[in-house]
């Protein structure tokens, strides 16, 4: 069976890395399974795509559509036009997409128009804020995948209330937390750790990029002072995402403890988590590898869709406003932060348990 594969953003490249693995290890004995990879250059800044692939050792794409830039719907056309060409000239069985950028949504309902299956993993999850593009992009992926393969008992339950056939979904964990297991070994240290004289859990790692915190100027400034002065002085280190900065530099931002650095690696930004105090982001899949580092994480959110990561995990849902961030770190800096557990099935298998049922599927 043919498999073409989608990825287009930083996320996408962790999630597809372990499937593509699992399915080589498959075909190594004798199943009858390949896979095409396609890249929609959704993001294509190098650092924020290119690294991962080297990191990660993902074969490079088959093809790169090189449809990044513009808006939300320039850059939904680009990438359907663009697929439909690629899908038309590569017939596949079936189109696996990850998570819930803009090129899961494009690829998927491209894919269903021309009658090809489509497999979602990391379906089901839901913020049930409307407002975030990532969740219309779940939404409307989910509502036309033949295959759900899901992170959580929750997930399964947010399907099961849509309508979704329980046959058609499949509890496989997740494969953020395959490639999170097999590339902890090779962490490495980013080249400002000495120079900045850090020190293992005596710093602050902070990650902000979605458009409630840091498309209006006077917010952003405000949730940094706050963070700044909440922090006892420690240092903070802050890769900017590309999106973030153009609002930052016209900010005039700065404190001695903190420090704006290029978007890093794979392996240097999970080098920085591990060995971090504790996380401030408003990223979701950073809540996870945190859980799993075991690592404190302050989510800068009014709501998440991955709450397993609270109930369960090492993060904590902070909010938006913020005048609610000190209350938080007063409990870090005190040592009352809880420890956290790693929800079921998050034990670096998923992607064997995908590609398995994947061939499953297909021979009945």
């Amino acid at each position: 069976m043919k498999i073409t594969l989608i990825a287009g953003a930083r996320p996408n490249f962790m999630k597809i890395a372990p499937i593509i693995h699992a399915i080589l290890k498959a075909k190594s004995n004798g199943a009858p399974i390949s896979y095409r990879l396609v890249h929609t250059g959704q993001h294509y800044d190098q650092k924020m795509s290119d690294t991962f692939f080297e990191e990660l050792q993902i074969p490079q794409p088959d093809i790169n559509l090189e449809a990044g830039g513009g808006t939300q719907a320039e850059q939904t056309g680009a990438i359907m036009v663009a697929f439909e060409k690629e899908l038309m000239n590569h017939p596949a069985d079936l189109v696996l997409v990850v998570g819930d950028v803009t090129s899961t949504l494009a690829c998927s309902i491209v894919a269903k128009k021309l009658n090809t299956k489509v497999a979602h993993v990391e379906a089901g999850i839901r913020s049930f804020d409307i407002s975030m593009p990532e969740e219309i992009n779940r939404l409307v992926t989910d509502s036309i995948t033949d295959y759900f393969f899901t992170t959580s008992e929750i997930a399964n339950t947010n399907l099961l209330k849509a309508g979704v056939d329980e046959a058609q979904i499949h509890f496989v964990g997740n494969v953020m937390i395959d490639t999170l297991l097999v590339n902890q070994s090779k962490f490495k240290a980013p080249e400002f750790y000495q120079r900045l004289d850090l020190k293992d859990k005596n710093y602050i790692v902070l990650t902000l990029h979605r458009p409630a915190n840091v498309d209006e100027g006077e917010k952003l400034k405000e949730l940094i002072q706050e963070i700044v002065d909440g922090v006892q002085g420690l240092p903070i280190i802050f890769p900017i995402h590309p999106r973030t900065a153009k609002i930052f530099t016209s900010l005039g931002i700065s404190a001695p403890n903190l420090n704006i650095v290029d978007p890093l690696g794979y392996l240097e930004f999970n080098y920085l988590v591990k060995n971090a105090k504790a996380v401030i982001t408003d990223s979701g899949g950073i809540t996870e590898e945190t859980t799993v580092l075991g690592v404190p994480c302050l989510t800068l959110r009014d709501n998440t869709e991955r709450p397993e990561t609270i109930t369960i995990g090492t993060n904590e849902l902070v909010g938006t406003d913020p005048k609610n961030i000190n209350g938080y770190l007063t409990k870090l800096f005190n040592g009352d932060w809880k420890e956290g557990g790693i929800p079921a099935l998050w034990d670096g298998n998923s992607a064997e348990r995908i590609v398995t049922q994947i061939l499953k599927a297909f021979n009945e």
